[in-house]
């Protein structure tokens, strides 16, 4: 006899072959043209070719990025960061600007109104012969001294002042120097961020390219799941020579015992 079975993942009582019996499983005939459309839908569905995406994974960087990328890779890396505004040279190399600038004319016209001051007096002493001769040298060696003080105190005031400035410019480049150093490391930060982002999106497409076949395997075992497709038919065992003598010697026994029941005598 033929038996449908609800699902494909039990096993019901009628299923079971007799003892001795063999038991076989078919495609039920109400099922047969359901499942064999679906399968075929479902076989040119996991046929078709993998649909690569075209456009791009990852935004990239902007066109302004890409400007601020290549204008800082034209950039160098600051020479003078993290050094002491007192190691050799440093200090000299920013006082000297301001030295040269500042207290070089200011000596200058110390000296020339030096001479100014000093040539009226070497005027009158020349009017005055002999003992004008050594009162000029006596008037010109205070000159000098005078002069010479004055010179002095400047280079100090200038030396200091001078000091003060490049150690102000110093600082001011340093943090400049700094906020440069910074800058370039966000931005290499950023560039990478991009770059890791495209490394990502290729990586997930490739495990997508990669994982496609077995996908479509799971997605055709999946059309069968929970469907009562299957029909089990029983056949009982045939009996053999000696079981089937036994059975009609059974059956003979049976029918003289009630016989006997009946009060048939079976003696002569």
């Amino acid at each position: 006899m033929a038996t449908a079975l609800p699902n494909t993942s039990g096993t019901s009582a009628s299923s079971l072959p007799a003892s001795g019996g063999s038991s076989s499983s078919t495609l039920s005939e109400w099922a047969g043209p359901y499942v064999t459309d679906m399968l075929g839908k479902a076989q040119a569905v996991a046929n078709t070719p993998y649909q690569t995406y075209g456009g791009p994974l990852t935004a990239g960087e902007s066109g302004l990025q890409t400007k601020v990328f290549q204008g800082l890779g034209g950039l160098s890396f600051p020479t003078n960061l993290g050094k002491s505004f007192t190691d050799t040279g440093v200090a000299q190399s920013y006082m000297n600007p301001y030295l040269n600038q500042a207290l070089q004319p200011q000596l200058a016209e110390m000296r020339r109104q030096s001479q100014i001051n000093l040539l009226p007096m070497m005027a009158k002493f020349n009017q005055s012969g002999g003992l004008g001769g050594s009162r000029s040298v006596l008037a010109e060696a205070e000159a000098n001294r005078g002069l010479q003080a004055q010179e002095n105190q400047a280079i100090g005031n200038a030396y200091k002042t001078a000091f003060e400035q490049g150690m102000g410019q110093f600082n001011k480049e340093q943090e400049q120097q700094r906020g440069i150093v910074n800058l370039l490391a966000d931005q290499g930060a950023a560039q990478r961020g991009i770059e890791a982002e495209g490394v990502k999106a290729d990586l997930a497409e490739f495990g997508q390219q990669r994982d496609y076949p077995m996908k479509q395997l799971q997605f055709l075992q999946s059309m069968l799941q929970g469907l009562p497709i299957s029909t089990v038919t029983n056949t009982p065992s045939q009996p053999s020579g000696i079981g089937e003598l036994s059975a009609n010697l059974g059956g003979l026994r049976t029918l003289m015992d009630t016989l006997k029941g009946l009060g048939v005598n079976f003696s002569g």
